[in-house]
């Protein structure tokens, strides 16, 4: 079966993955983290966690809240900087086969674009994921995400400032999400990863506070699968680029729904909290499928729950 997904076609430095199921960022560490559990070596791509250009403590705890059918985060970036990044973690993964993708996060469009020119050259470095869709930071992050005119300028400084393959990660917390992926997409976007987060909290009744110590975080899990299912089949349909879809993912049917709907790769994130092996359990089932259906090209399953699609039955 042929499972290899292209991230950037037409771009010089390609990013080539031997199949479709990727980390999410900040589930997965720096992917170090899981290599006892895990044979990483399987994946499609490993997204690290968010970075920034200087070191971040993140939030005050408590950080992690368990709702019905998902979790509330608000681990506030916390991160070791680029520096560091670059000195410990890109030795690493240069060794690797799987690709690593860094994703990346800044307060200012400057920002944005140092992170890039920074990491551009750095041996073990497949690619960049713009993040501009975090919803537990007081400044930068989602507010670059929720107006076309920032995320395009985002998105353009650092297509700018790099030959690496861009993959711009969308917030849900907006009332188009194609207006934004498509300024994405004309400022120079690879691809398209959604949805990051949506903005949540909980209250702790016995203690009448917060549950988060930063009062709000990022709700993922189940609970918004089907509103990013949607988002992704709207967005499919409005970009000609590659779209990762992600949240909620917590099986190989849930990814095969976002596969469906269009997307040419997906995400796993909150469920490997639950479960480490989530990641390669979904692969597995993805080719499971495959198997049982006869289908030997992933291509045939791209979007084949859209009337546009190869997969439409009138």
């Amino acid at each position: 079966m042929n499972l290899a997904v292209q991230l950037a076609p037409g771009r010089p430095r390609g990013l080539r993955l031997a199949n479709p199921v990727m980390t999410a960022s900040g589930t997965f560490g720096y992917g170090t983290e899981y290599a006892d559990f895990v044979d990483i070596q399987r994946l499609g791509a490993i997204v690290c966690k968010g970075t920034t250009l200087e070191p971040r403590e993140g939030n005050p705890p408590p950080r992690l809240a368990e709702t019905p059918a998902g979790l509330l985060n608000s681990i506030g970036l916390q991160n070791i900087g680029v520096e560091a990044l670059v000195r410990e973690r890109a030795p690493v993964w240069a060794a690797w086969k799987v690709p690593v993708i860094v994703n990346i996060a800044g307060e200012s469009i400057e920002d944005y674009a140092r992170l890039a020119a920074r990491l551009d050259a750095v041996a073990g470095v497949g690619g960049l994921e713009v993040n501009i869709g975090c919803p537990n930071v007081k400044s930068g992050g989602m507010e670059f995400g929720t107006d076309p005119k920032a995320a395009a300028s985002v998105t353009a400084a650092v297509r700018k400032a790099t030959s690496l393959p861009v993959i711009v990660k969308l917030t849900p917390n907006v009332t188009s999400i194609v207006e934004i992926a498509v300024a994405a997409a004309e400022a120079g976007a690879d691809a398209l990863c959604l949805i990051n987060t949506l903005r949540g909290m909980a209250i702790d009744v016995s203690a009448r506070r917060p549950s988060l110590g930063n009062i709000c975080g990022g709700l993922s899990g189940p609970a918004i699968r089907p509103v990013a299912l949607h988002m992704v089949y709207q967005v499919c349909g409005a970009v000609q680029l590659p779209v990762i879809g992600c949240g909620g993912i917590m099986s190989a049917r849930d990814a095969l729904e976002f596969i469906m709907a269009g997307a040419s790769a997906v995400e796993v994130g909150t469920a490997q909290f639950v479960n480490p092996r989530a990641v390669l359990d979904v692969l597995e089932g993805i080719e499971d499928f495959m198997r049982q259906e006869g289908i030997g090209d992933m291509a045939g399953l791209v979007g084949a729950a859209r009337r546009d699609g190869p997969g439409w039955v009138t």
